[in-house]
């Protein structure tokens, strides 16, 4: 866990250490005697191990403080300080990055070959996880972001084939997901997992003029259907008018045909040329 480093001002440390090291000068060279020799010669030293504590801060950087490799400290704040001399430093940027993923290849759960990729928009939020508790968390954050990819996709179908069940065209759903398993893959890394977007889903190639005759059949079905149920209530309809206002009166032979007839000419799909009958209605 990123604890806070101790640190100082860095001007005032340095006009300290100007102040010891004028101090060690003076006294080696007006009073030049073993005492005050040694005197400035440890002066000396305390100024050399001080210099060693400076440490410059970017903004939305942080500075991992290791003492003889031991964790000692985050710096978050940005500017110039000083902190314990002897200690080395590494540079974690705390700034928001994007990371898209290739073109994946998978299954999906009905066993389809698909194409996914997804983009990720994420930054450091623990400094001391980011550089101790992985690796290399660019490579680790780029490493769990394909295989979560992978693993969203084969759980679930590229398209649902029952109402209400979830698909990877679900954009909103699938990506609430995404997050929620990135944000526990990244945990680790001290990694914050800010937005996850689909980018790109396509079938594979070796399957896509297949899949898109089954969109379209799928398609011409529905339309079918739509079609089917707006003729029956406008035959219905003006069946239930002319009985209403007792234009004419049909038997049950004559409703058939006149039913048939409206069928024909409102779900066909080219022009009908009519015959009009300029006999009796029998």
């Amino acid at each position: 866990m990123e604890k806070r480093a101790f640190r100082l001002p860095g001007f005032l440390a340095l006009l300290l250490v100007l102040v010891l090291a004028a101090v060690a000068v003076v006294i080696g060279v007006a009073v030049p005697s073993p005492a005050t020799v040694a005197v400035a010669i440890v002066l000396g030293v305390v100024v050399v191990l001080g210099v060693t504590g400076f440490v410059v801060v970017n903004p939305n950087d942080a500075q991992v403080v290791q003492f003889f490799g031991r964790y000692v400290g985050s710096v978050r704040d940005a500017g110039f300080f000083w902190t314990w001399p002897l200690t080395t430093r590494r540079r974690i940027t705390l700034r928001v990055r994007n990371f898209e993923t290739q073109k994946l290849k998978v299954s999906d759960a009905d066993g389809n070959p698909v194409e996914i990729g997804a983009v990720v928009v994420w930054r450091v939020v623990d400094s001391a996880n980011a550089a101790f508790g992985v690796d290399d968390y660019v490579r680790y954050v780029a490493v769990q972001a394909e295989a979560a990819v992978r693993h969203m996709a084969t759980t679930y179908p590229y398209e649902a084939h029952e109402r209400g069940a979830t698909s990877l065209r679900d954009a909103t759903v699938v990506s609430e997901q995404l997050t929620a398993e990135l944000a526990e893959r990244f945990a680790l890394a001290g990694v914050e997992v800010l937005e996850s977007r689909v980018t790109h889903l396509a079938y594979a190639p070796e399957i896509a003029q297949a899949m898109l005759a089954r969109q379209q059949a799928a398609a011409i079905v529905a339309a079918r259907y739509k079609i089917v149920e707006g003729a029956v209530g406008m035959v219905s309809g003006a069946l239930e008018k002319l009985s209403e206002q007792h234009v004419v009166e049909l038997d049950e032979e004559r409703k058939a045909q006149m039913v048939s007839n409206l069928l024909v000419v409102l779900c066909g799909d080219r022009a009908v040329s009519p015959v009009v009958n300029a006999g009796t209605l029998y």
